[in-house]
């Protein structure tokens, strides 16, 4: 949790956009968990002497950061071809309540 924390505190100094702190709770959460139960398992873990498991979680860990940045990358890449994600710069300088919806945000 102190980590997860930490991570949520940084994001909001950075220029980072995550408006439910989806990746500082759960992805940094979930990458340390899974690191430091290699580190402190029973028997087999890193502080026992035995790299085997800290090693077959880091492989585990890379592996499935590769897969997921990949997959994510190619589903918002067909997204972007079929219908594209990003609005034109006429239409964001003119102002998406505008363009998007016919009205102007804030009038009454």
């Amino acid at each position: 949790a102190i980590i997860s924390n930490y991570a949520i505190y940084l994001k909001e100094k950075s220029s980072i956009d995550d408006t439910l702190d989806v990746f500082p709770s759960h992805g940094i959460g979930g990458v340390v968990g899974m690191l430091l139960t290699a580190v402190f398992a029973a028997e087999v873990g890193l502080v026992y002497g035995e790299t085997h498991t800290f090693l077959y979680h880091l492989l585990a860990l890379v592996i499935t950061g590769v897969l997921c940045f990949g997959g994510s990358y190619l589903i918002y890449m067909l997204v972007d071809a079929i219908l594209p994600i990003r609005v034109r710069e006429d239409q964001e300088e003119k102002g998406l309540d505008l363009s998007q919806h016919g009205e102007k945000a804030g009038e009454v």
